[in-house]
């Protein structure tokens, strides 16, 4: 929640990449969420600009002329506000993060993420933590010896179509690092393979490279997650199928937006994710 109170710092412009970052001040940053207890975002937006990134109807609250992917709002303020609540929560379990990445590029230079992970940590907080970004591995310390899930998505196991899709976000292979380094520390960990592209990491080839990742680094948890429409996401998704793949624009839109269709691809979805769940060990 931002505090309105407060007076705008202005916005700098990146260099390197021409993002538009604003320090903002918040009032409060944990929040209930149906994933777990509670979640948190330290920033708002995020320079990963995935092409279909669901975050995207976080502009409905907090509108920006730059397009999603080209602008982050950072809560300077985080773990102050954090600190104030924890006086008064129950602890529980919290998801880190659920509407941007919380170790995306800017976490480097800002590390509220970090700091707030310690406050829940120390505090008597349990943590699922679901990041691109091999940032994270730099904050194993905090997580050692905690109830900490740390988990990745990986939407694609082509190094090519993640560059793509996930133009801001850390390679694939550097994914599964993360994957394996934490568990090596002792830590619980997940995979989300998702949203799994129609035409692109559903095929039968990608579902059971994906599902080979999971067994090299010895996951504790997979996750999956089909394509969904929400707000901004078809624009986008138009935007790179139409520059990489124009044929697979008609069964996108099919899928997004005739729900007959949209049942039966999901259900034979479903059945090519049941095989490559089952042949993963094989």
């Amino acid at each position: 929640m931002f505090d309105p109170s407060d007076p705008p710092v202005p916005s700098r412009r990146s260099a390197a990449n021409g993002l538009v970052i604003r320090e903002v001040r918040c009032r409060s940053l944990l929040n209930t969420c149906d994933i777990g207890d509670y979640s948190f975002n330290c920033y708002v937006g995020c320079s990963h600009n995935c092409g279909y990134c669901y975050a995207r109807f976080m502009q409905r609250f907090h509108p920006h002329e730059e397009p999603w992917g080209t602008f982050v709002d950072v809560k300077v303020n985080a773990v102050q506000a954090l600190s104030r609540q924890l006086r008064r929560l129950e602890p529980g379990s919290v998801f880190t993060c659920s509407a941007c990445d919380g170790w995306q590029p800017l976490e480097r230079e800002y590390r509220l993420t970090r700091e707030c992970c310690r406050l829940l940590l120390d505090a008597g907080f349990q943590l699922t933590v679901l990041t691109k970004s091999n940032l994270v591995l730099r904050d194993l310390d905090v997580f050692k010896g905690r109830e900490v899930c740390v988990g990745v998505t990986i939407t694609t196991p082509d190094e090519s179509w993640a560059r793509i899709w996930e133009p801001g976000a850390s390679a694939v292979a550097a994914r599964c690092e993360v994957l394996k380094q934490a568990r090596a520390a002792g830590l619980e960990t997940a995979v989300m393979f998702g949203p799994l592209l129609p035409g692109i990491s559903d095929t039968d080839e990608a579902l059971a490279r994906l599902f080979r990742l999971a067994r090299e680094a010895r996951v504790g948890r997979i996750w999956t997650d089909g394509l969904n429409l929400r707000s901004g996401v078809w624009p986008s998704v138009q935007q790179v199928l139409r520059q990489h793949r124009p044929e697979l624009l008609e069964q996108y839109r099919q899928i997004l937006f005739e729900p007959a269709f949209r049942r039966e691809y999901r259900r034979h979805l479903k059945q090519r994710i049941a095989k490559a769940r089952r042949n993963m060990w094989r």
